[in-house]
């Protein structure tokens, strides 16, 4: 930084006019004459001066030569060109000077705009010092913030693809790396312990991800809970050592946030550009996230190197959600229907619905190649309102031949978050003209632990107004039983993990089948075994108490269209029995 000129305490001369007015001027200022001796130094001057405690800034009047001051103040090749420009103005080649510079004080620096110019004919000038310090600081640290993420002081998203591309270009650089790293179960400490707790959390990983760091390397927060490492002249396989020692750290030694210990890990994308390879930073960068992507969908503690496939599969992906948001509206998707059989009676009473995609040039696509583009690309409400319309309307065109079934209608957490569950359910019943008791709602239970209060709320509205609720995949995740105890639901669907016992299992699994029966009749909660491939899992399901049985064994997912004669062929050639027969006929059901 510059250090130029400035200030000098002074012994005061005889006062005039001159004298008079610099005295009366809020700044720091010094009349001299063409020799750039000091003929009066203002009152602001001298106060300034003694404030600073700088005694490169003495003169006394009438003797001190303000380039004098200047000289004292260094010999840098900034002072020397301010004293330059400072002669020309003394000499009349020049009317005006104007000069920003730093003054390193023991109080710490200081910045001063001078300005130099001629008062009249007499040969005199005016030099004024405006003190600049605190607009210099707030500049400084307002650009200081557009580089820098300030909870942890680290390099924001905006800097690190500065730093990213300007290494990329550094002639002669080996193979660059970047490491992509997103904190496991962050999410968790916010919701628990508060955002307090999480921003401290976040300041304790960006002080490990430091230490861990390499020399050369450069470590900054993308945002939220992802950092990035730039490791430049490290190849692929150096990278992922660098990530894995990024990962021991984080992980082997817990950490104390608001008075709880908490292991966490993290999951790592490596990105690598090779000697001589300019992809940009934000190609980089975004392959990077393809790896954690990859990473975080082999579970927590990941690490994934890219290559050329992942970012092949991201590219299909985008062209099959655009593709699906098309769909939707061009009616491509279809409904296939899997009977349920009501156990105690034998009957088949309802289906389950579920979406597929006759895609016009890959042929009938099941839910798993296509629901996860629909959850990336936030179209899992407006495919769900779909299927909600389309599988009323087919459950009343049965009803209208005679078939009286229950139709049963996934939806996704997402759904519930949006609070228009409830509301997109009875629209899509008027539409279709169907009662409220032929439809049920089936959610899982990692979807409604995610916001168990909002869940509850919405459910019990579908409930309190005809519609039926059923828990997906109950036993597939962590299930609390104080949820089933508040969740207003109606029906417990136990995961094929469950019904589909293993060779020399089977007790196990029915001792698990009979406790879930239990609990549900003291819930006053009927249970479907799902997942029934074998005769001897419906026969176990049956002694055990379950109301429903879904499954291979009994019946695939068919198109609509087979739906009725298939049922009526298994119930002996004719119309099964009504709902309301059904009900009427089974305790469990008439107790609702």
């Amino acid at each position: 930084m510059e250090q130029p000129p400035p200030v000098a305490a002074s012994v005061p001369a005889p006062r005039n006019a001159a004298s008079a007015v610099l005295d009366a001027l809020p700044l720091p200022a010094l009349l001299i004459d063409s020799d750039s001796v000091v003929r009066h130094a203002n009152t602001a001057w001298r106060a300034a001066v003694e404030d600073l405690g700088d005694p490169r800034l003495h003169s006394t009047v009438g003797v001190t030569r303000y380039l004098d001051i200047v000289a004292r103040l260094g010999d840098t090749p900034e002072i020397q060109a301010f004293a330059g420009r400072l002669a020309q103005l003394l000499g009349g080649e020049t009317d005006r000077v104007e000069y920003d510079y730093a003054l390193a004080c023991p109080g710490g620096t200081r910045w001063y705009h001078l300005q130099g110019a001629p008062v009249d004919d007499s040969g005199r000038f005016v030099v004024t010092h405006t003190d600049v310090t605190a607009r210099v600081r707030a500049s400084r640290e307002s650009a200081w913030l557009a580089r820098h993420d300030p909870l942890t002081t680290l390099p924001n998203r905006s800097h690190l693809h500065q730093v990213v591309d300007a290494e990329l270009q550094r002639a002669g650089r080996g193979p660059l790396s970047l490491l992509l790293l997103d904190v496991d179960g962050f999410s968790d400490v916010n919701d628990s312990s508060g955002h307090e707790a999480g921003d401290e959390l976040l300041r304790q990983v960006a002080a490990r991800l430091r230490r861990v760091a390499r020399g050369s390397d450069v470590v900054g927060r993308l945002g939220d809970d992802e950092f990035l490492l730039i490791s430049p002249d490290c190849p692929a396989d150096c990278a992922a050592t660098v990530a894995q020692r990024c990962q021991a750290a984080l992980a082997d030694q817990p950490f104390t946030i608001a008075g709880r210990v908490l292991r966490l890990g993290v999951s790592v994308g490596v990105a690598t550009a090779a000697a001589g390879v300019d992809a940009g930073a934000a190609g980089l960068v975004r392959d990077a996230d393809l790896a954690l992507s990859a990473a975080r969908a082999s579970g927590r503690g990941g690490l994934r190197l890219f290559t050329p496939e992942l970012r092949s599969a991201a590219e299909r992906r985008a062209v099959l959600g655009v593709e699906l948001e098309r769909a939707i509206e061009a009616g491509e998707l279809v409904l296939h229907h899997q009977p349920v059989l009501h156990v105690p009676s034998g009957s088949y009473t309802g289906v389950e619905a579920l979406v597929r995609w006759q895609h016009p040039e890959r042929g009938l696509l099941p839910p798993n190649d296509f629901l996860p583009v629909a959850e990336q690309y936030d179209l899992l409400v407006p495919l769900t309102r779909w299927v909600l319309l389309e599988a009323a309307t087919q459950t009343a065109a049965w009803r209208d031949q005679g078939l009286a079934l229950v139709t049963g209608v996934n939806v996704h957490a997402r759904h519930l978050s949006t609070g228009t569950l409830v509301d997109d359910v009875f629209e899509a019943l008027a539409l279709a003209g169907l009662a409220p008791e032929q439809l049920v709602v089936e959610l899982t239970e990692t979807s409604v632990a995610e916001d168990p209060e909002c869940a509850a709320a919405q459910l019990a509205e579908l409930r309190r107004r005809g519609v039926e609720v059923a828990i997906d995949d109950f036993g597939s995740g962590y299930s609390s039983l104080g949820q089933l105890v508040n969740l207003p639901t109606g029906i417990l669907k136990i995961d094929r993990s469950l019904v589909a016992f293993s060779e020399g299992r089977r007790d196990h699994a029915a001792a698990a089948i009979a406790a879930v029966v239990a609990l549900g009749r003291a819930c006053g909660t009927r249970i479907l075994a799902e997942g029934v491939e074998t005769a001897e899992q419906l026969q176990l399901a049956t002694r055990l108490g379950c109301s429903f049985a879904q499954g291979f064994h009994l019946a695939r997912p068919m198109p609509a269209e087979e739906v009725l004669g298939w049922v009526v062929a298994h119930s002996g050639g004719r119309m099964p029995r009504s709902w309301a027969e059904i009900q009427a006929g089974d305790p469990a059901l008439a107790a609702r």
